[in-house]
């Protein structure tokens, strides 16, 4: 029994040794983090505060598939400070939140009608964000090319060119360049961060530029003279995509009026006759005139999207 008690308060003596010196190193750790946070942002390296994540747990699961892979490319063209977890919850919200509302406003065959509705908007949203960071993108894209042909005439490098780009420009421009020189500066080729900046915001303007680039950094010659006329270039195609986009702004209205127009028949038939849904829903004629009729306001929608849809 002796032995026995003096084995049971040495173990526990170790393991309270252990306990102290594991909490020392834990705080002495956290300590460090601080001091070296708090060096780094007095030196402007980082930022001194920064937005805490929420749903961190459900980021990395949604990071290891595909599907969260590619909202994570998405997120990045955007440009929006979200993550794919964010993301993930907040389309899984607003599904619901259509679904219910499907089904307490018009009946309950809409609700995973409306849940369909909510994915598609929310992948919408997103391709939305991207096109209008490209748009932004493009028409910043006469000032790059001109501050690089005049860094480029001053005798400055590429690289050093691509960094006073980023520093004059504003954003989306300032931004995406700003990846590029940090690409650059830990190792990566021109070739590479160019061809990812034009992965993440593909466009033609985009890539004539890049390929200008990358066969004068490739050639080792003059860039100067390429640069004036592509500037020239891309100056009249902005006032060229300009003039479209107005000229098609009505045709654009009316592919969202037609399935506005749809859903405000359905309810406005409810408010006539309240149940006249629940009872054209409730047999499978119904169910199926009603998904037929779906379809072809999707088919509608898409059909003068495309039309409208002219490339400059």
């Amino acid at each position: 029994m002796d032995n026995l008690a003096l084995l049971t308060i040495g173990v526990t003596l170790v393991f309270c040794v252990l306990a102290v010196a594991g909490v020392h190193a834990w705080a002495t750790g956290r300590a460090q983090h601080a001091a070296l946070v708090d060096r780094l942002s007095s030196t402007g390296q980082i930022p001194v505060v920064g937005r805490r994540r929420r749903f961190p747990g459900i980021d990395r699961r949604i990071r290891r598939t595909g599907f969260g892979r590619k909202i994570e490319i998405k997120l990045a063209a955007t440009g929006l400070d979200l993550t794919p977890g964010e993301f993930f919850v907040y389309m899984v919200a607003t599904v619901a939140g259509l679904w219910i509302t499907g089904q307490a406003v018009l009946a309950a065959f809409f609700g995973p009608i409306c849940g369909l509705i909510g994915i598609w908007l929310a992948l919408a949203f997103l391709n939305w964000q991207r096109q209008k960071r490209i748009e932004k993108f493009i028409n910043q894209l006469p000032e790059l090319s001109r501050i690089l042909a005049n860094a480029t005439e001053a005798g400055l490098a590429l690289r050093m060119a691509l960094s006073m780009a980023a520093e004059e420009l504003d954003a989306p421009a300032g931004e995406e360049l700003a990846k590029v020189a940090d690409q650059l500066s830990v190792g990566h080729s021109v070739d590479d961060a160019l061809g990812e900046l034009a992965e993440r915001l593909p466009s033609r303007e985009l890539v004539v530029l890049v390929t200008t680039l990358v066969l004068s950094n490739r050639a080792g010659g003059t860039v100067v003279g390429s640069l004036r006329n592509l500037t020239e270039t891309l100056e009249e195609r902005k006032e060229t995509r300009r003039e479209v986009r107005t000229q098609l702004s009505q045709v654009n209205m009316t592919a969202y009026a037609v399935p506005v127009m749809g859903l405000g028949s359905l309810l406005l038939m409810d408010n006539v006759k309240p149940g006249a849904l629940e009872a054209m829903t409730g047999s499978a004629l119904g169910q199926g005139a009603v998904i037929a009729a779906f379809v072809l306001y999707a088919l509608g929608f898409a059909v003068i999207r495309r039309m409208s849809k002219i490339d400059v």
